[in-house]
Parts: structure tokens; sequence; C-alpha cells
């Protein structure tokens, strides 16, 4: 995430959300799981190594020639030591020895991130600003809010390069529609962020601020840089995905939903998490 770094937020809450820690604990145990976790630096120690995460990706990340045509591509990368082509190592290409299904590998591809700062930095934007959307919305909605922005955002930034066979992992297509969510919410919440000018200084400043100028930025890097050239971000992805939290945000009644308290009994003042 570019730009201020928001670590808490002053927007207490009524209940613990547990749907947010939910998805934070699932995304951290799924990055456990994948090749890419063995190494802190997120780059792997061998060609073999690059192979491997390579087929794993392949097979379960998201990709938007699969996702356009709804045809799993006929070729993929084989988990073994790659082959010389020319001066260069590349990995074998094979035919996959299983069924995917594009539509579900975006279901997948929410849940799998790229290295450890990929995930921590996704981890942070869901903490600070999911428990107050989910706060508003109720849990079941929240968690169906969500799904709905993450896939919105991986179609999206598929259609906008339908040829590409990248493949697309990670949180933040989701994570950028609870951002617009938010923003339409709590605009004026006080957000402390951290400010990256010469040193990183805190800041408190409203949520239109913060949310805004990420939402600005990702637009502009959206314009002139693909996967490829932006540093392996989606910034496209980034983009859909908050205007969906905007739209879905307003269809599913959040502006007009009153907070439900708990019954008198359990009824406490939740300290925000973020």
């Amino acid at each position: 995430m570019l730009s201020l770094i928001p670590i808490h937020d002053d927007n207490p809450t009524w209940r613990t959300a547990w749907v947010t820690i939910g998805l934070i604990a699932l995304n951290v145990v799924v990055f456990l799981l994948e090749p890419v976790a063995l190494s802190l630096s997120g780059n792997p120690s061998s060609a073999a190594d690059v192979c491997h995460q390579e087929a794993f990706f392949r097979r379960y990340a998201a990709i938007p020639k699969e996702l356009t045509s709804n045809r799993q591509l006929p070729v993929t990368a084989a988990d073994a030591p790659p082959r010389a082509v020319g001066n260069q190592l590349a990995c074998r290409p094979t035919r996959p020895s299983y069924h995917k299904v594009p539509f579900v590998s975006v279901l997948y591809a929410m849940f799998l991130h790229g290295s450890w700062l990929h995930l921590l930095g996704n981890m942070l934007f869901l903490w600070v600003f999911g428990n107050n959307v989910e706060d508003r919305l109720g849990r079941v909605r929240y968690l169906v809010f969500y799904l709905l922005c993450g896939y919105t955002a991986a179609y999206g930034f598929a259609f906008a390069d339908p040829s590409s066979t990248t493949t697309l992992v990670g949180a933040s297509g989701a994570i950028a529609g609870v951002l617009g969510a938010y923003l339409i919410l709590y605009p004026r919440a006080r957000v402390i962020s951290l400010v990256p000018f010469l040193f990183f200084l805190p800041a408190s400043l409203p949520a239109w601020i913060v949310l805004g100028s990420w939402f600005v930025l990702q637009y502009f890097y959206a314009q002139g840089a693909s996967v490829g050239a932006g540093a392996g971000v989606a910034y496209m992805a980034h983009v859909v995905g908050f205007i969906a939290g905007i739209v879905l945000i307003i269809l599913f009644g959040g502006l007009s939903r009153q907070r439900r308290l708990p019954p008198p009994s359990q009824r406490r003042w939740q300290r925000p998490y973020g």
C-alpha cells in the first residue's frame, strides 16, 4: 500500500469483528502453506524453487485469460527443475494434471499472497478498516460484501487485460472494497497514519484524506502501469474493488442501516481494532 500508512482509527465498534479477525487468520494460515512462505524475502532460493512456486500459483491463482474465456489454459508450468533456454533457465511447460475451475480460482486467489510484505500490508489495511464496516453491515452481510468486492475486482482486472496470463493473487481487491465502503460510511473518522516524509511521522487525518489519496494514487498508477511494469501490483484491481465497495455498501443498505445494539447484558463499548 502506498502513500499514507494507516495504523489506527478513532472509530469504536459495538461488537467484536469476528469475521474480520477470521479473514486475517485464514489469510495468514493459507500463506504459511504456500511455497513462498519459506523465504522471508519472498524470493525463491533456487531455480527449482522458482518453478515450484510458479506451478503452485498457476494451479490455484486467478489468471485473466482463464477468467475471460472460462477455460483452463492448456499449458502450465511443471513442478520440476527448469531447463536451459539459450543463456537462461525457464520452467518446463506441461499439460496440467488437474482440472481448474476459473471462477473458483478467484476465491483461492483472494487468500494467496506473493510475499510476507504483500500479506502484512493487506492485513494491516483490513485490520484498521474492516471492523467498522463489519459493525455496520453485520457479520453475514459483511462476508458476502467482502467476497463480492474480491470477485468484482478480479474480473474487472481480467476484462481490462483479457489476454494476460499473469497470475493474480492477494486480498487487496476485496480490501479495496472495504476501503471504499469505509470512505462512504465514515468520511470524517480520524485515522492515525504514518506520513512517509523524511521520517515516518504520525498524523491524525480524516478518512476522506487517507482513503481518497490512496484511491487517487491507485487510479493514476493503473493508467500507466500493468502488473508486470508495476512491481507486480494489480492497480486496476484496486480501482475496481474500491468502486465496487462504494456501490455495494449503498446496495446493501449500509447508509441507512443503524448499528444494532447487543442485549443489555452483553452491551459494551468496543475499542477499535485498527
